[in-house]
């Protein structure tokens, strides 16, 4: 071997050797004070080495696959700091600018992923953000099929300026701007976010068997060993769930007997927006179909079709057979189709497409819309497309739990699991928005947040969980709302858990946006709930709740937390009184009483803000709102 070669072996060698420390523990990093502190990184396995932190060192030597970990004793607020790791090769790790002060996780979908630059006063907010004991913690997203030790995408740690702030979760940076203000101490905000996620992605696949979705978690195992198999069988509960929706007798479902639908000549494989004013902002299901034929050779092949991008949500079937759905707005849809399932002749594929808020559609494009033969050849089916429009109301249907944004635990592999038992002041939560229609919320949550106390080895973990705002039409008479009922179930969540509390956005809401930019006040009521829950505040205000509501001399009265206040006029809008049917009730607050007048039917419970956009004027005298409740009627 030449001497040249020798050299770039062994100088690759050393440099493979050569340790690292996590990037949670990188430069400008925040590490949790009080609590016992741990640092880990990689290194060649076996490797001795020595970490030096804060005036402390401890040995460790790395395990079989290069991954260490040390615990060093626990450390009252200051820094910087230098974390050093000293290789026994004579390689080393620094991470330097790193501060002991408070660790707060802020997670969720869109809504806590909602960026600064969005906000209101968004150009003020950038303009003047420069403190540089507020470090920001960005974790790109990403997935996997199992818990991983390391992020595939590393984050870094980042002192707020304009340019770390303007893209980071605007709730989370104006929570944790007014902890630095009140606490004193150097502030870490990780922003660990995903759009359109349900809460089974954000928790390991044990506690969504705890939480009561074992089947989903089976479904996904059975779809890694026989993915045909786990789709015709979640194929199966996607009917039944059809059928229910629509009172479709079996077996003249559209994929089956697609003439039984009024049919349409699509205008283009485009957003369908595009498609004129009646289609602005669809939101809602649309049938598609294409038939194409076949000669004998090309259906005896295996194939792979390709459909581009469907806004949000599809199901496929060819020759009404399931190839294949997803639940992610962005992804490429490329489902393989198995030799015998094509036709010689006529053939047809028939695709459920629903979009949940803003654009939406068969989006493509056209050139990417094809069948692909197994011997290389191709079919464009860009073109001849028909559509047949759902205008009646239906729940958002089941998606495959092994796909897309609304699979099992696959960021919480990526996302969560390679933080490692990271020490944490918190976490705030704003999520909810994709499990609004399944009921059981309440469960998961509790699921949820039992798997991150043991994940970050903190029993009492401290959980801040944002009421979903108002969204949708407001409503002149009681109406069911599935968005009120997850609100409710958040409420019943947190009043179950005593490290726990509940910051109500009811009242912030946008009834066309589902995404309310004033973030502000979420980041300020999320703050006032963290001082008096994580730090012990008896003085800071959490918002009201509900206690009970008793019979009593004609009237119903509800007991609160708190003393209440109406905003606006002297009764209380929003509570129903709710026996064989729910109806309006005249309510008066005394205190932290409100009593609910008769009106001689029966009653059975009591709904407060009882809509998708409720309008409400109940506060307590710290102007936190009442929150969405259902109480049973004692």
């Amino acid at each position: 071997m030449p001497v040249h070669a020798s050299l770039i072996l062994i100088a690759a060698a050393a440099a493979a050797a050569a340790p690292t420390i996590d990037p949670q523990f990188g430069p400008h990093a925040v590490i949790q004070r009080d609590k016992p502190i741990m640092i880990s990184g990689t290194a060649g396995p076996g490797d001795r080495l020595a970490v030096r932190f804060a005036g402390t060192t401890q040995e460790v030597a790395a395990d079989r696959s290069g991954d260490w970990r040390v615990t060093l004793p626990s450390r009252g607020a200051g820094g910087p700091y230098t974390i050093d790791v000293s290789g026994s090769n004579g390689t080393s790790a620094t991470s330097e600018d790193v501060m002991v002060g408070d660790v707060w996780l802020c997670s969720g979908q869109s809504n806590m992923e909602y960026p600064v630059r969005r906000a209101l006063d968004s150009d003020g907010t950038v303009q003047n953000a420069g403190d540089p004991d507020l470090r920001l913690f960005k974790v790109p997203q990403q997935v996997a099929d199992d818990p991983q030790r390391h992020f595939a995408k590393p984050p870094r740690w980042q002192p707020t300026a304009p340019d770390s702030v303007k893209d980071f979760s605007a709730a989370c940076y104006f929570m944790t701007r007014e902890l630095r203000n009140s606490q004193h101490v150097a502030i870490g905000a990780i922003d660990d976010t995903w759009g359109a996620t349900p809460v089974r992605q954000w928790m390991d696949e044990a506690s969504v068997r705890a939480a009561g979705e074992g089947a989903l978690a089976d479904l996904v195992r059975q779809h890694r060993a026989n993915p045909t198999q786990a789709l015709r069988q979640f194929d199966a509960a996607w009917v039944k769930w059809w059928d229910g929706q629509t009172g479709t007798p079996a077996g003249q479902e559209p994929w089956r007997a697609s003439d039984r639908l009024s049919w349409k000549a699509v205008p283009k494989i485009d957003y369908w927006d595009a498609w004129g004013a009646d289609w602005k902002n669809h939101v809602g299901a649309v049938w598609f179909r294409r038939r194409f034929d076949l000669t004998p050779q090309q259906a005896a092949q295996g194939a792979t079709l390709s459909l581009g991008v469907f806004d949000d949500m599809d199901q496929t079937w060819v020759n009404g057979v399931p190839v294949g759905g997803t639940s992610d707005w962005a992804a490429q849809r490329v489902y393989p189709i198995t030799p015998g399932l094509l036709h010689a002749g006529s053939n047809e594929v028939v695709i459920y497409v629903l979009n949940t808020y803003g654009a939406g559609g068969f989006a493509g494009p056209a050139d990417k819309v094809r069948l692909d033969f197994s011997n290389g050849a191709s079919l464009p089916l860009g073109d001849g497309w028909q559509y047949s429009r759902i205008d009646a109301a239906i729940a958002n249907g089941p998606m495959p739990p092994w796909t897309g944004v609304a699979s099992v635990s696959k960021i919480y592999n990526a996302m969560i699991a390679p933080l490692g038992p990271l020490g944490l002041k918190g976490v705030a939560w704003y999520q909810g928005e994709a499990d609004v229609g399944v009921a059981g919320y309440d469960r998961r949550l509790a699921a949820w947040m039992a798997n991150w106390r043991s994940r970050f080895r903190d029993p009492d973990l401290p959980f801040l969980i944002v009421g979903l705002a108002g969204w949708g039409k407001p409503a002149s008479k009681p109406v069911e709302s599935s968005w009120a009922a997850l609100i409710n179930e958040q409420r019943l969540a947190v009043a179950r858990d005593r490290h726990a509390a509940l910051a109500s956005a009811i009242d912030i809401g946008v009834p066309a946006d589902i995404h309310p930019p004033n973030k502000q006040e979420v980041g300020r009521r999320l703050a006032l709930a963290a001082k008096s829950i994580a730090y012990g505040n008896s003085s800071s205000p959490v918002g009201p709740m509900p206690v009970s509501a008793t019979r009593g001399g004609g009237a119903i009265q509800l007991t609160f937390t708190k003393p209440l206040q109406t905003l606006s006029g002297t009764s209380a809008i929003g509570f129903e009184l709710c026996g064989v049917t729910c109806r309006f009730a005249e309510a008066r607050v005394r205190g932290n009483v409100v009593e609910l007048a008769g009106d001689g039917q029966p009653v059975i419970k009591v709904r407060y803000a009882w809509a998708d956009y409720p309008y409400v004027n109940l506060y307590d005298l710290d102007m936190l709102p009442v929150p969405v409740f259902e109480l049973p009627v004692q």
